[in-house]
């Protein structure tokens, strides 16, 4: 027999910092959260019978794992999932009910076999945790609810792709905050049983947020009771809302809604023409309001408004692209009305683009009254204005392809946070018309990281922090090019590339092959 042995810490991914391991013991958190390396100490006694216990294999990795000694943990029937706390209920009945376990709920004892749940550790980042497998036990803690789910999310992983979760320590957490999938189901009636189904595979792969773009110039899919003439014959009930609300709460995940205006309001004004944007020739133009008509603001503010308590989330998609008013050579001239209105709010220099920002800012004021985080399209905010976008604003970053399209970094050194949608590498666009292709998941992961926002370049390492996550977009330009089994399908792959690098933007330890191998093993 070996007499005594090294144990190092299994680290997948870097900027977690590394633990030793002390029979499995896990060194000093603070000292992993500040990147230092604990001192390690002695090795444990060595066994006849398991060898080094390997970090489970999960989508997307952990990023630490103290291994140890010892047989693991597999869930066999009768034994308990107990919480500390019962804040952790819903998290204890989905995994019990996931694993075939029997939830006991509050618990003080411990027995063989068990999973406890509990809340702990101070005041660190609420989605980190850790799960200790010890002595035919399981404990997941965190500061947290929402990361002490995404530790049974690596327990449900763990066991279902080998059987058991490994003997040791996991300590994890995502880099980025806003982890998000959005779909378009304007222009194409996605059912909400599929949307629900998207819900529970996010959770899974610990995604936090869903976009919902709800409203374009095809259809608007959400029942509403302020405005039921623009609502489109095939949408959701408030009822099949709630429940989707409900359940992404359930996953931790926030809805995030999007009113996109002052463009992509067609179907909005297919039943108010009298609010139509049109040119100097009187011809109308594709999807644009007439902001110069107070009536505008009040009907998209009744919109704001009414869906603010349809969706209680802490997030916001205000949109603002694609404005066709200003895709011309000379908007002032094409839209006499718009610029007589910019002239009237910001004086003789007042420009449509201000008057565009000014309602911008108009309808965040709207949103911010509900107390929501907002976001705009980057080619939503406009060059060379008077009028400045609210400091609040955060930037949704999609392409670089649109006229007078900036760069990130002009966005980054004047100090706005930044949401990576990169149209390179994170959008489906059923159909793939102009130059779209469909995403894999292999270019995902072994190209592109969230500080990729445009193209296929890096923005500089400094502005990281500013980069608060991304989000993979199912676009439905051509709703009849794939039916819904078809998207999930094809976007099955990229989402979970795409998790992978927001929750480690690191190289990934595990090959493409692997990589897939692995999600082959735990669906």
């Amino acid at each position: 027999m070996i007499a005594a042995a090294v144990v190092g810490t299994v680290a997948l991914g870097t900027g977690v910092g590394v633990w030793a391991a002390t029979g499995g013991e896990p060194a000093g958190h603070d000292a992993a959260v500040s990147g230092r390396a604990a001192t390690p100490s002695a090795s444990p006694e060595p066994s006849r019978s398991y060898p080094m216990s390997e970090a489970p294999r999960t989508i997307p990795a952990v990023r630490s794992h103290t291994p140890a000694r010892g047989p693991g943990w597999k869930p066999r029937h009768g034994e308990r999932v107990v919480v500390g706390d019962p804040a952790l209920a819903d998290e204890g009945r989905l995994i019990a009910g996931e694993l075939g376990l029997a939830y006991a709920g509050e618990k003080d004892d411990a027995r063989a076999g068990d999973v406890r749940l509990a809340l702990g550790g101070g005041g660190g980042n609420q989605e980190s945790y850790a799960m200790t497998v010890r002595d035919g036990r399981v404990e997941i803690s965190g500061p947290g609810e929402a990361g002490v789910f995404y530790g049974t999310r690596t327990l449900k992983q763990a066991v279902h792709g080998g059987g058991t979760a490994p003997e040791g320590v996991v300590r994890d957490e995502p880099a980025k905050p806003r982890r998000g999938f959005m779909v378009d189901i304007a222009r194409k009636p996605y059912s909400a049983a599929w949307i629900e189904d998207r819900i529970r595979e996010l959770g899974d792969l610990k995604y936090n947020e869903l976009g919902l773009h709800f409203s374009d110039d095809q259809a608007f899919r959400i029942e509403s009771s302020s405005h039921p003439e623009i609502v489109s014959r095939d949408h959701l009930t408030k009822a099949q809302v709630k429940k989707i609300v409900d359940l992404a709460n359930s996953r931790h995940i926030t809805v995030v809604p999007e009113i996109d205006s002052p463009g992509h309001l067609g179907a909005v004004l297919a039943a108010h023409p009298e609010l139509q944007l049109r040119n100097a020739s009187g011809v109308p133009t594709k999807g644009a309001i007439d902001i110069s008509e107070p009536g505008s603001a009040k009907l998209v503010d009744d919109l704001l408004n009414e869906y603010a308590g349809v969706f209680p989330g802490s997030q916001w998609h205000l949109g603002g692209d694609e404005y066709q008013a200003l895709t011309v050579k000379d908007p002032q001239a094409s839209y006499p009305q718009l610029a007589t209105a910019a002239r009237k709010a910001y004086g003789s220099g007042g420009t449509v683009a201000d008057l565009a920002t000014g309602w911008l800012n108009d309808r965040a004021d709207t949103v911010r009254a509900h107390d929501r985080t907002m976001r705009a399209w980057n080619d939503g905010f406009y060059r060379g204005t008077s009028v400045r976008p609210a400091k609040d604003l955060q930037v949704a970053y999609w392409t670089g392809k649109e006229i007078g399209a900036r760069q990130p970094v002009e966005y980054l050194s004047a100090g706005r946070e930044v949401l990576n949608y990169n149209d390179e590498y994170l959008y489906y666009v059923l159909g793939q018309p102009q130059t779209f292709v469909y995403p894999t998941g292999q270019r995902i992961y072994e190209q592109w990281n969230p500080r990729v926002l445009r193209g296929t370049t890096a923005v500089p390492a400094r502005y990281d922090g500013q980069i608060l996550g991304g989000s993979f977009a199912v676009w439905s330009d051509f709703p009849g090019a794939q039916s819904e089994g078809q998207v999930a399908a094809g976007i099955r792959m990229p989402l979970r590339a795409t998790i992978q690098k927001l929750w480690d933007p690191d190289r990934p330890a595990l090959s493409w092959a692997g990589f897939k191998r692995l999600a082959d093993g735990l669906d």
